[in-house]
């Protein structure tokens, strides 16, 4: 006992780890539980005798308060009131002491009487017992509640310099839950200092959780800086998604950082909400409308049927099979010739659903003989093809493979989409296919047009069924293998420089999810023919893009992460463009999807050219390629320097 009490107490005053503190032995709080008994007992004889009462009982007082310290050491035992770690007491533990020393009180009660009714005598008297019951109690709840406020307290103050101080935006029931959550979170990671109530329903004398409200007359930045905060946890449900990226646009120009967490009808418990607490991430921050599918009309198209899609390992491929899943298909073949992401989607989905049937196919797109092999064996209603090799400078040092993929690959699939009457064909295309400066825009044009005029083709036919052909044409996507984001993120984790090609350089972007929507709605939309085109949003300077990255990871632009200047790629052109300068739209149904008006070439004529580019492909250098694509599209004005000089 000497050597645990001495350890205590050098650990406390010496050396004042309250973090190094064992958990004390439970004879000892049972033991300080019983003595905290005693001192009521002490207490309420004072009370007693003070008042000149006359007990008239015939019990000493000694053996009338050693009866009561055994009912209540028996009763202690029984509900184990000193299991609980007294740091760490919880309501629970409160409703346990308020059992034990009711059921002793209530015990002593009944034998005293039980006694009278016998003996015509009193073994206490029954005031005493409930002044003995009432202190007792209190004394037990309130030596949990200091020992539990020491420890917050202490440790608070304690790890004060290395928590971040935080305010929270919201002053509601969701706003108290993240901060009761932030205040419980092991290990802490914010010390919030106020709230912040949006609409002045409070007035500033007002606290939650003992912290001040303070009402929102100024700008965000200068009430932080008046607390000192150096963190926003937004939990405000009712926000726009203008107003929080209004909020998080001025935390970022004040290098403050931003964090948010869901609603709380989305939590179990206060463990789960600390956990669900992000910091904003840069899909958030682009100006976009929300999407609004029409449901009805892709389930009515897709429920039941079998679905294709090429690429399906991918970022934009394996993403439109998640969002098929939601529509009911009866089979979705995923072909790919990635091996390893196939598999590891091809377990993920298992887990997400057992009533679809889901196929897994390793093939290339450029093999005509395999494919027809997955066609005739499946029989697909319809095909997504979003299998391309889309790098800009691997394929202008490549450019034979991006016609084998993204030509050849596309023509062996719709051809095949045809022979077997396929419903609807979607092809994936990308906004440097317009006006393209580079190998890669110009093998995805090349497709366009094949596709494009062999669905016209197939109308003059005059075939009862045939296949429709639909292009879908938008920009980068924010997060994509291969992208700028998680290039910069890595960046920026390995502390710098951001590499940035040019200054001025602009690009359209939307996030994975928002392009498979916008797919999935124009494949049940399109007609045959069609080239769609998605709202972009405002085009985005990479530059802006980057700087906002490095402050939303917490870090001061050009300071702590420098961005570096690096030079356009080969390829690579300023500004990305969504339509050619001939090109008109036609509006649809969907305000974020419109139609290109772009001419239609004779398909014989674009077929033959195709032929002769694949032996091109095949046999000659990569300036004959270049030349030969540039004569399918005149338009292709290369940023190559190797190209840019060949004749047409």
């Amino acid at each position: 006992m000497r050597t645990f009490i001495y350890k205590f107490l050098k650990n406390v005053i010496l050396n004042k780890k309250i973090h190094n503190i064992g958990y004390l032995p439970r004879w000892i709080i049972f033991a300080i539980d019983v003595t905290i008994v005693l001192i009521a007992c002490l207490i309420t004889h004072v009370i007693v005798y003070s008042l000149n009462v006359e007990p008239n009982t015939i019990l000493k007082a000694y053996l009338q308060y050693t009866l009561i310290l055994i009912v209540n050491a028996f009763s202690f035992m029984f509900f184990k009131t000193y299991s609980g770690i007294i740091r760490h007491s919880t309501f629970i533990d409160g409703v346990k002491l308020l059992v034990a020393t009711s059921t002793s009180y209530f015990g002593l009660v009944i034998f005293n009487y039980s006694y009278l009714l016998v003996y015509q005598d009193k073994l206490y008297l029954t005031t005493a017992l409930f002044i003995t019951y009432v202190i007792s109690f209190l004394l037990l709840f309130l030596f949990r509640i200091l020992v539990k406020n020491f420890f917050e307290i202490y440790l608070r103050v304690e790890d004060t310099n290395q928590l971040v101080r935080a305010v929270i935006y919201g002053a509601d029931a969701n706003a108290i839950s993240v901060a009761n959550a932030l205040k419980t979170e092991k290990p802490a990671r914010f010390n919030v200092v106020a709230f912040v109530d949006k609409y002045k329903q409070v007035k500033t004398s007002k606290s939650i959780l003992n912290l001040p409200i303070i009402n929102q007359t100024k700008s965000i930045h200068v009430i932080l800086r008046s607390v000192r905060a150096e963190a926003l946890i937004i939990a405000e449900k009712s926000l726009s998604k203008n107003e929080i990226r209004e909020l998080v646009e001025e935390c970022l120009e004040y290098n403050v950082k931003v964090f948010t967490v869901p609603l709380i009808t989305d939590w179990e418990d206060q463990g789960q909400i600390s956990n669900q607490l992000k910091n904003f991430a840069i899909e958030d921050l682009l100006e976009r409308k929300p999407i609004v599918l029409d449901n009805k009309k892709i389930s009515a198209q897709i429920q039941g049927k079998t679905v294709m899609i090429t690429g399906g390992a991918g970022s934009i491929g394996s993403e439109i099979v998640r969002q098929l899943l939601n529509f009911s298909p009866y089979k979705i073949i995923i072909l790919d010739q990635a091996e390893s992401p196939l598999h590891s989607l091809q377990l993920e989905i298992a887990e997400q659903t057992s009533d679809i049937k889901i196929r897994t196919v390793l093939a290339d797109v450029k093999d005509y003989k395999a494919l027809e092999n997955v066609f005739e064996k499946y029989k697909p209603d319809f095909v997504y093809h979003a299998a391309a090799y889309k790098h800009v400078p691997l394929m202008e040092e490549n450019p034979s493979q991006a016609i084998h993929t993204n030509v050849i690959g596309t023509k062996n699939l719709a051809d095949l989409s045809n022979k077997y009457l396929v419903e609807k064909f979607v092809l994936i295309s990308t906004d440097k296919a317009v006006n393209p400066s580079s190998v890669m825009g110009a093998s995805k044009r090349i497709a366009e047009k094949y596709v494009q005029s062999l669905n016209y083709h197939l109308l003059n036919s005059k075939k009862k069924e045939t296949t429709k052909f639909i292009t879908t044409r938008f920009g980068n996507v924010l997060g994509s293998n291969g992208s700028i984001v998680p290039l910069f993120t890595k960046q920026i984790q390995e502390g710098g420089p951001i590499t940035i090609t040019h200054p001025e350089i602009i690009r359209y972007f939307m996030t994975i999810p928002e392009a498979c929507q916008l797919v999935l709605e124009a494949g049940a939309m399109g007609n045959g023919g069609e080239i769609y085109i998605f709202d972009m949003g405002e085009p985005v300077k990479i530059i802006d893009l980057a700087k906002k990255m490095i402050r939303l990871a917490g870090f001061v632009p050009d300071k702590e992460i420098n961005i570096k200047i690096i030079g356009l790629r080969p390829g690579e052109k300023l500004y990305e463009e969504l339509l050619n300068d001939t090109s008109k739209t036609l509006p649809t149904h969907n305000t974020q999807i419109m139609i290109a008006q772009d001419s239609c070439d004779d398909f014989l004529d674009v077929s033959n050219a195709i032929n002769e580019l694949m032996v091109t492909a095949q046999k000659k250098s990569n300036d004959d390629v270049v030349s030969k694509m540039k004569m399918i599209v005149p338009e292709f004005k290369s940023m190559n320097s190797v190209f840019e000089s060949l004749d047409i």
